[in-house]
């Protein structure tokens, strides 16, 4: 007696226990036979042998869409990786024209600069030097001018010897060409030539950038002596900054000029940007064999650095297909599933597993195909399926237990 009675409070208590849970995996929760069968299906991991039983107030706090399987145009694609480029035009390395003294830096690293901005002064007696060698020999070339006019008006009236007059003309011409090569040097110094003629010697000489863009290397230090092609900054326009891929030689021909391209890079991983194909290399890598494209970057956001690693994916073709929202295909193991739903009655819905193989996705949207036919208007949940497989999984080790 005392036995039946101990049975019979536990058979109670198991079915308080059960009556009081929210989801079943069951064909019918009512059945206790069912109940056991599905718990060793659970033993053996069968998905797609399960269900998973919501009430209606479950099935409204977690938000999830029903409705029937949709077709619509899917991107194939080509997967290419690269890096961030800029063109040569868009960066220049700024050196010296002469050797001198770093006297002031009016720049740092990170700066942004326009195409004629003076980004340092160099000071040395050499240029205080070459200054004053301009305007004297400017004032020479003066005089020499004027006595190779007079020379040659007496050379002409058969007055003065032909020698006398060849002998002016050279000088005039040596100075001349000694005057327009001081002035040369000046303009690569960036120093204006009517102002020395003006007297105004300038101690000082800028570096001036010469294109728009940022300061990427700052490579000398105030007081520091360089010599003439020493480099003294990088800059570089990221304005014209471009996406640069590899293509594997297997897919070569399925690329081309004007195609789109979606990609990301590390310090934006959730954020896609878009690019468009402006060019496409002619000449293989040897290691690895690829071919390089060029993608004009449509919607640039954030910090784009040239060397900044991207992946990417060339858009080739559309195809109308079956596809379902990425957050309604769940994976489990090498399997892919999506979950069918049913009204139940007015207080349930049931979720069945339903395996799939999974094709490309594309902008939220995967293609897949069904290895059986579901019946005709069978609605599927469009998202939580990953939350629908936690929960049929915690069911059935909770059966096995």
């Amino acid at each position: 007696m005392t036995t039946n009675l101990k049975s019979y409070f536990l058979l109670l208590a198991t079915g308080i226990f059960l009556a009081s849970c929210g989801f079943t995996t069951t064909d019918d929760h009512a059945q206790g036979d069912d109940d056991h069968a599905h718990g060793e299906a659970g033993e053996e991991g069968n998905v797609g042998e399960e269900m998973v039983t919501l009430t209606q107030q479950q099935f409204d706090a977690l938000g999830i869409r029903v409705d029937t399987l949709p077709s619509r145009k899917i991107n194939n694609y080509v997967l290419a990786n690269g890096q961030l480029k800029v063109p040569p035009q868009a960066e220049a390395a700024v050196t010296a024209t002469i050797g001198a003294n770093i006297a002031l830096i009016k720049v740092i690293e990170g700066d942004r600069v326009r195409k004629g901005q003076i980004l340092a002064y160099m000071k040395h007696p050499n240029l205080v030097t070459l200054q004053t060698d301009y305007l004297n020999s400017w004032n020479q070339l003066n005089y020499l001018e004027q006595e190779y006019k007079r020379q040659k008006k007496l050379y002409e009236k058969e007055i003065g010897a032909g020698k006398e007059y060849q002998k002016a003309k050279a000088e005039y011409q040596v100075m001349k060409g000694t005057v327009e090569g001081l002035a040369a040097q000046l303009k690569l110094l960036n120093l204006n030539t009517q102002d020395i003629l003006d007297g105004k010697i300038a101690v000082q000489v800028p570096v001036v950038s010469p294109i728009n863009g940022h300061i990427q290397k700052v490579k000398v230090k105030t007081g520091q002596y360089v010599e003439p092609q020493t480099e003294l900054f990088d800059i570089v326009n990221i304005d014209d900054i471009h996406a640069d891929l590899m293509v594997f030689e297997k897919d070569i021909h399925k690329v081309k000029k004007g195609q789109k391209v979606r990609f990301t890079f590390e310090s934006l991983p959730y954020e896609e940007l878009e690019a468009v194909i402006f060019a496409v290399g002619k000449s293989f890598e040897q290691d690895p064999k690829a071919l390089h494209l060029h993608a004009e970057i449509d919607n640039k956001k954030g910090l784009l650095i040239p060397g900044m690693y991207v992946h990417g994916r060339i858009l080739t073709d559309d195809t109308k297909a079956t596809a379902i929202p990425e957050s309604a295909l769940v994976r489990d193991g090498d399997r892919f599933f999506i979950f069918s739903a049913e009204k139940a009655d007015s207080d349930y819905w049931r979720f069945k597993p339903v395996e799939v193989v999974a094709g490309n996705d594309d902008d939220g949207w995967v293609e897949i195909k069904l290895l059986e036919p579901l019946p005709a208007n069978s609605r599927i949940a469009w998202n939580n399926a990953y939350y629908l497989l936690a929960e049929m999984k915690k069911e059935e080790t909770e059966h096995s237990h």
